[in-house]
């Protein structure tokens, strides 16, 4: 079929004859007439989720008071906001927990709040210049006295999120709630086959610049979420949207227990049917959707997963760990959400929500990385690294590299191409193992898959990189990957014994 465009699905909006349905639905359609008929025949699926998502908040613009006062610290109902920024901006965290009374409440109540048109206890301390001479300031205000009120929120809607047990003896307190001990619970967050994301998981029609509904408010995608993974299935959004528009109802405080508070966000998101394989990913099924079930009772980044489950599983009530029915909750509504994708169709319909298409499409083959453990004391890479390093060709000879070998005594040989970028490593016993079966060129044994480091790297992390691969030499590469220097197990341990 002829692919469709968002000005054309636009114009048909406009007239109100766009055929408009939400993801449910859309499963439904493409059982019934197949996905081809359906790409021709719907034109927008609107897809939502509703739940806690900590990393949210709101920049606030306060005006200047009289005289003026340049804000150093600044506090709303006594959560205290970010100021490193302008004489009168703010941010406020969602997840920030008050001074007087802990984390029963925070950023997230506040912004209820000032959604909801109450009024706020708005304290401020500054230093006293010249031009900012006031040094201090208590005020009433609302969301009415602000000039601005943007909802930035860097980490929104999961595509899918990892589902949590605990096999410890205690019970644990969580960002996924409470969890039992003994595999007492599972617990889980997101909508599914409702999630905008698990229904565009190749993030073909969700960019920078797609416009949204996040909390009643128009909002926009504005870039991808921090810890984006859509490698792992994990993708996340970045969004804005207008404090000022947003309905309270769909920005609740959640106040995990002996945790911390969260805030409960409901977003909405179209997704245009542009051709056949639009459609195909917008008929996605909970039944379709694996998620990992975590051990949180395992106290390490990489906690183990003890079961693979379906969002279908998990909305049944129970799943099954090592032969036991676990019962399972959820954190996130999917009722809200399905509200809130029917809203977005009810709004669309009316004429009253446009789509947009993207300006920028987001990274689609990322993954986060770890926090490093480098404290500032252990020497780098960089100070212990030889720097004169023997490099060979694939197309060279096995003899020539033995012959390296001996003249320069050393075990190792980096294998680069003609810019000096790495492609392959060999080991004074690959050399001896080619001889032996007569391998003449070094691209038939050289291992290609290199584990390397960088030279700001410490030591400590070459350490562990070379315990974990099982392995005594490690490549040192630039941001390019060219070999500019090496380090062996013999380097690192002389570097440990000097410090």
């Amino acid at each position: 079929m002829r692919r469709k465009s968002v000005e054309e699905i636009n114009e048909r909006i406009r007239r109100g004859e766009a055929c408009v349905v939400t993801a449910e639905e859309m499963i439904e359609i493409v059982e019934d007439v197949g996905a081809e008929r359906a790409a021709k025949e719907v034109d927008v699926v609107t897809c939502a989720t509703f739940g806690p998502m900590c990393s949210s908040g709101v920049f606030l613009n306060f005006g200047h008071s009289d005289p003026p006062i340049k804000m150093q610290r600044v506090w709303l109902n006594e959560v205290e906001a970010y100021t490193g920024l302008a004489a009168v901006d703010a941010y406020l965290g969602a997840a920030q927990p008050s001074e007087d009374r802990g984390i029963e409440y925070g950023g997230a109540h506040v912004i209820h709040e000032l959604a909801a048109g109450e009024e706020v206890v708005l304290r401020a301390e500054g230093a006293g210049t010249d031009c900012y001479p006031k040094e201090s300031v208590e005020t009433l205000i609302t969301i009415e006295d602000l000039n601005q009120a943007v909802l930035v929120n860097p980490r929104n809607c999961y595509q899918r999120y990892v589902a949590a047990t605990n096999s410890s003896e205690e019970t644990l307190y969580t960002y996924m709630g409470v969890l039992l001990p003994e595999y007492g619970n599972v617990t889980y967050c997101g909508a599914g086959q409702l999630n905008p994301l698990a229904n565009d998981p190749e993030l073909r029609t969700i960019g920078i610049g797609t416009r949204i509904w996040l909390a009643g408010s128009r909002g926009y995608v504005i870039g991808e979420g921090t810890q984006h993974d859509p490698r792992g299935g994990m993708a996340t959004l970045m969004v804005r949207g207008d404090l000022k528009e947003a309905d309270p109802e769909f920005l609740r405080p959640v106040v995990l227990k002996n945790y911390g508070v969260s805030l409960a966000v409901g977003i909405g998101v179209p997704i245009p049917v542009l051709d056949e394989k639009v459609a195909e990913s917008t008929a996605v099924r909970d039944e379709d959707i694996e998620v990992p079930v975590v051990d949180y009772g395992v106290r390490s980044r990489d906690r183990p997963v003890v079961a693979r489950v379906t969002y279908a599983e998990l909305r049944s009530g129970r799943v099954e760990i090592e032969g036991r029915r676990v019962r399972t909750g959820a954190l996130s509504s999917y009722r809200m959400a399905r509200e809130i994708a029917e809203r977005l169709r009810e709004e669309i319909e009316e004429g009253e929500f446009l789509l947009t298409e993207p300006v920028e499409r987001l990274p689609r083959d990322v993954s986060p990385r770890p926090m490093p453990s480098r404290p500032p004391h252990l020497p780098r890479i960089r100070d212990i690294m030889t720097r004169r390093v023997i490099t060979a060709h694939p197309d060279e000879s096995i003899e020539e590299v033995a012959r390296k070998l001996i003249e320069e005594e050393i075990n190792h040989v980096p294998v680069v191409d003609e810019e000096g970028r790495l492609v392959g490593i060999v080991t004074s016993w690959d050399i001896a193992a080619a001889v032996a079966e007569g391998k003449k060129r070094l691209r038939e044994i050289m291992t290609e898959d290199v584990v390397t480091i960088r030279p700001h790297e410490t030591v400590n992390e070459a350490l562990e990189r070379m315990n974990r691969h099982n392995i005594s030499c490690l490549p040192v590469v630039d941001e390019e990957n060219r070999v500019v220097g090496i380090v062996t197990r013999t380097d690192i341990t002389e570097a440990l014994r000097r410090g």
